[in-house]
């Protein structure tokens, strides 16, 4: 059984928005469940950086903290499609602006990052 390292803080709501959202994959995954990719294949194939195995415990995480609505078909093979719920859209804007703020800070944050990672000594 899965035993926290950290205790568990939710004093705040950025306490909250980090256990929601914290995970590399997540904020991709509502958006492009949100465009309409809904089928894990999809997903997939969207985030082509992220092992199934990965994308399936982040989707199943968003499902438990119930911003995504998963739907399994009785067909052979099975089928299972993602949507998100009214709580998971109302989360649509909010990651829209951060994208609109990382378009708008392109340059800098590449010139960050990149010099970030030139500073980072190889191990």
């Amino acid at each position: 059984m899965y035993e926290r390292k950290i205790p568990l803080s939710l004093n705040c709501g950025l306490d909250l928005i980090g256990e929601v959202l914290y995970g590399k994959w997540k904020i991709r995954l509502l958006w492009f469940i949100n465009e309409g990719h809904k089928r894990p294949s999809e997903l997939q194939r969207k985030i082509p950086g992220a092992s199934r195995r990965v994308l399936n415990m982040q989707l199943k995480e968003l499902e438990g903290h119930e911003l995504v609505a998963k739907v399994i078909y009785p067909v052979l093979p099975p089928k299972v499609e993602y949507s998100l719920t009214d709580f998971g859209q109302t989360l649509i804007p909010i990651i829209a602006k951060l994208g609109q703020w990382g378009d708008e800070n392109e340059v800098h944050l590449r010139n960050v990052i990149l010099k970030r990672l030139s500073d980072v000594p190889n191990v």
